[in-house]
């Protein structure tokens, strides 16, 4: 799995663990619902600049959306 794969399911995670829609995260970031999406399926070469956007919308460092920590081995791919 490349980088943007794990990227996107760990943002996908923390989406979730705060119980927030992908349209909200979006908002919050400032972002598109789709870019946030694209994101999500891996398929987006994400800037730091974007990054460090959802990393505040999650309200979580860079270093933790980068953390391998998983929170659940039968999150859906």
């Amino acid at each position: 799995m490349d980088i943007r794969s794990e990227f996107g399911i760990r943002v996908k995670e923390l989406r979730a663990r705060s119980g927030i829609s992908q349209e909200l995260l979006a908002e919050r970031a400032g972002l598109d619902r789709t870019y946030m999406s694209g994101v999500e399926r891996g398929e987006r070469n994400i800037s730091i600049v974007n990054i460090e956007k959802i990393a505040a919308a999650l309200n979580v460092s860079i270093e933790y959306l980068f953390s391998s920590e998983r929170f659940s081995t039968n999150w859906p791919i």
